[in-house]
């Protein structure tokens, strides 16, 4: 899934993709180097970040999905978004996959709004409080519990709702400090106790790196490909990134990692 940001603040590419062509070159180059998915936000979930206004999301978003579809007729499109309006106005212009780092907590429209589309996959985050304040709620007694009893809570309202493809984020970086960011990617695999869910790790160049590492942002893209390739160990599906070539080649070296395992 390759990260295409079309908003000024967002912690790494903010303000890179600001018009049509430039967004079109970016996703021109995402598919060249593998990407499978394209998953565009218009409002930054960035630590601090306020709420966005959804009106103001999608004049920014609609004119994007349609020149992509024009111009690359076959892209898989997903919207980071948690506002319902949002996601129904994205869906009837062609997107695919509705990607909410709030699993329906910000707007208690968004699960019966996604519902209405069987074949519209729903990609629920871990999250505690909204992007303003997580970083003030990493209070945990027990980190894997709660997340997973998060996300069987989720899970459940999601189904009753109607909802049936559900893909599961668990969040790096989103109420969660540094160590409780390793020990997540650490135990990822535990997550398949709640059941035949795809696993999406977004890790791209987040602060865990380049805190970590004592780099930039801009330096973290080694230490991104690091921890994908953990991730991938770990029993991630899927990984959300701003380096596509790089994370492809990861995929393509694990995925040829894992054959042999299981020839032998």
């Amino acid at each position: 899934m390759g990260i295409l940001n079309i908003t000024p603040d967002s912690f790494f590419d903010g303000g890179k993709h600001n018009n049509i062509k430039k967004q079109l070159q970016q996703v021109e180059k995402m598919l060249s180097e593998g990407a499978d998915i394209i998953d565009i936000g218009a409002a930054s979930t960035r630590p601090g970040a306020k709420l966005s206004n959804s009106n103001a999301e999608i004049d920014i978003l609609l004119p994007a999905i349609k020149a992509i579809l024009k111009e690359f007729p076959n892209t898989i499109i997903s919207i980071d978004t948690y506002h319902a309006k949002v996601a129904d106005a994205c869906i009837n212009n062609g997107v695919h996959i509705i990607n909410d780092v709030s699993a329906g907590l910000i707007d208690v429209d968004m699960m019966p709004t996604v519902a209405q589309y069987k074949n519209i996959p729903y990609l629920i985050m871990h999250l505690k409080g909204i992007p303003e304040n997580m970083q003030q709620q990493c209070n945990y007694q027990n980190l894997m519990v709660e997340i997973t009893d998060y996300f069987l809570q989720r899970i459940n309202i999601a189904r009753n709702a109607g909802i049936t493809d559900l893909i599961l984020d668990v969040g790096f970086g989103f109420g969660k400090n540094i160590n409780q960011n390793f020990e997540l990617l650490n135990r990822l695999n535990e997550l398949c106790l709640l059941g035949n869910f795809p696993i999406l790790s977004g890790l791209s160049r987040k602060s865990l790196i380049w805190k970590t590492l004592s780099i930039k942002p801009s330096e973290a893209l080694n230490g991104t490909t690091v921890l994908n390739t953990v991730a991938l160990l770990n029993g991630s599906n899927i990984l959300r990134v701003h380096d596509v070539a790089a994370a492809k080649q990861a995929i393509i070296l694990i995925q040829q990692l894992k054959a042999v395992q299981q020839w032998k």
